[in-house]
Formats: structure tokens, C-alpha cells, sequence
């Protein structure tokens, strides 16, 4: 494992460390599910995987030959929109993916074609942005799995979500863009602020220069907030995420007043891009 004790270093390491695309960025934030998250990342074919966690926080030795470490405290305020930044400045150009551990990225034919394929169809479409959504995973029972965190026994909500049309500061609708919510966010948004209860996330991007990402996770170009480009659908994909589950369980003001996440809309998870396909929650677009 190359390991970098800060993100100045890596970046003064950059001919080498951002050399190859596409770059998974991933942002652990405890040691749940890090290797599971690892390995999924990189089955999916992605050139460089660079994981930021904590100096307190130990990764797997099984995972240490094919990710860069680099220390930074991604839970402190600000930390991912400023290593995200910091990544376009010096890359520009580079398409780039994040995500937190406990996070899997699904896409249209996601178990047999590569992630680079799949981008390589985005950019032919002049796309620099693949809109994602997050869906929520969880534990069926919190009794066996109380962290809420249970690969081998995951749902999802089929059902319950809902789009709106997203307003700049004058209240005008903005073209192609809108904001999402759903999954447990929606169905215990008591426990949950209201600036973190959207479930879009513009995952996968590609960077160029003067490209910002701001506090909100959305673009200073506003093409790249959009959810597909003027004249058809474009491809789509979806990040599976245990995070809320694993969040809402360790909130000691949420976790006594949740015994259970499972409902009557629960499906089982079968870990493949299909079942979010035929569930409309990714798309191919144009590409077959």
C-alpha cells in the first residue's frame, strides 16, 4: 500500500498517483465494510482507488496492494467537497468517483462491462456527469445485525420515493436538475437534518478547469447538476448504501426509537445492476 500521510503529499505526488483513470475516491469513515467496499470498487475496473481515512483508523492488510492511503479526517466539516477540490485542480481533465465506505456502485451492466467502458459511452454522448442516486440498504434484522449493516442480508425500499423540480435562489426551476428523496432518509427524516434528506448525488464526473463542487455536493457549472442532457435520457446509475442504516443505529437518539427498518415495501438486495434496472432506478440511456 502507498501511503501518504496527508493529501498535500499525495497531490505533490500527482504525476504518479493520479496518473490513471478513472480514480474511486473513498472516504472511510469507520472501519465498517472497508475491504467489502475495497473490492467492489476495484471488480468494477476502476484505474486508481484512493482512500482517505483517518490515521486512527486501521485498513485491512488484504486490501493494502491495490488502494493509496492517504490520512485525512473525512467526518470533519467540509472534508469531502475540499479533497474533491483539491482532486479536480490537479487533475483536471481525470474522471473521478467517491463515496463513502458501506458504499456500492451500480450502473447498466455493471457485473460484466467495465466502469471505464460505461464512461467512455458517457463522454461519446458530450456528458460530464453521471447522475447517481443513493439506495438505501439495510440490515432485515436489526435483532442478528444491529449496526444495521448486513450484506448477506440486505433490502431496500422498492417504493416511497419522490422527485422535485430544483429552484435556483429566485424560485426559478432549474433545466434538467431536481432533487430526490427516499429510503429511510424519508421514512425517518425526524432523525435526519434537512439538508441531508436529498438522495441524488453527482457521483461520477469528470474534472476540468475552474470545476468547483460547493457545500450543497452540486457543481458551479450548472450542466453538470443535470440529470441528462436535452435531447433524450442519458445513462444513469445508483450508489447502494448502507450509511443511513449505519448511521441511524449508532445515534443513540434514533437507535432506541428504531427496532426494526424493515416494512411492507422491503425487497431483498440481490447485488445485482438488473434488479435496480428493472426497479427505474438506473437507466442505459442509449447504451446497449
Amino acid at each position: 500500500m502507498t501511503h501518504y500521510p496527508n493529501l498535500s503529499a499525495l497531490l505533490r505526488d500527482r504525476k504518479q498517483t493520479l496518473a490513471k483513470g478513472p480514480i474511486a475516491v473513498i472516504l472511510v469513515e469507520d472501519a465498517v465494510e472497508v475491504t467489502g467496499t475495497i473490492t467492489h470498487h476495484q471488480n468494477l475496473g476502476f484505474g486508481q482507488i484512493i482512500v482517505f481515512a483517518a490515521h486512527e483508523i486501521a485498513l485491512p492488510k488484504s486490501i493494502a496492494e491495490v488502494i493509496i492511503r492517504v490520512d485525512f479526517d473525512v467526518v470533519a466539516d467540509g472534508a469531502p467537497v475540499q479533497i474533491m477540490n483539491a482532486l479536480i485542480d490537479a487533475a483536471p481533465d481525470r474522471w473521478f468517483y467517491y463515496c463513502y465506505n458501506a458504499e456500492y456502485l451500480f450502473y447498466p451492466f455493471s457485473e460484466y462491462r467495465s466502469v471505464g467502458e460505461m464512461l467512455r459511452f458517457v463522454a461519446e454522448e458530450r456528458r460530464k456527469t453521471v447522475a447517481t442516486y443513493v439506495v438505501d440498504l439495510y440490515a432485515g434484522d436489526l435483532t442478528a445485525d444491529p449496526t444495521g449493516v448486513a450484506p448477506a442480508d440486505a433490502y431496500f425500499d422498492r417504493s416511497g420515493y419522490y422527485a422535485l423540480a430544483r429552484q435556483d435562489a429566485e424560485g426559478q426551476v432549474l433545466e434538467r436538475q431536481v432533487n430526490v428523496f427516499g429510503g429511510l432518509r424519508w421514512r425517518f427524516e425526524e432523525h435526519i437534518a434537512q439538508e441531508r434528506r436529498r438522495i441524488d448525488r453527482m457521483a461520477l464526473f469528470q474534472a476540468q478547469p475552474g470545476l468547483r463542487m460547493q457545500p450543497d455536493r452540486q457543481f458551479n457549472d450548472p450542466e453538470y447538476n443535470t440529470i441528462a442532457c436535452p435531447w433524450h435520457n442519458s445513462l444513469t446509475a445508483a450508489i447502494a448504501s448502507f450509511r443511513t442504516a449505519k448511521a441511524l443505529r449508532r445515534n443513540p437518539g434514533s437507535r432506541h426509537e428504531i427496532d426494526s427498518f424493515h416494512w411492507q415495501q422491503s425487497e431483498r438486495f440481490n447485488w445485482r445492476a438488473q434488479q435496480l434496472m428493472d426497479a427505474g432506478w438506473i437507466e442505459p440511456g442509449q447504451w446497449f
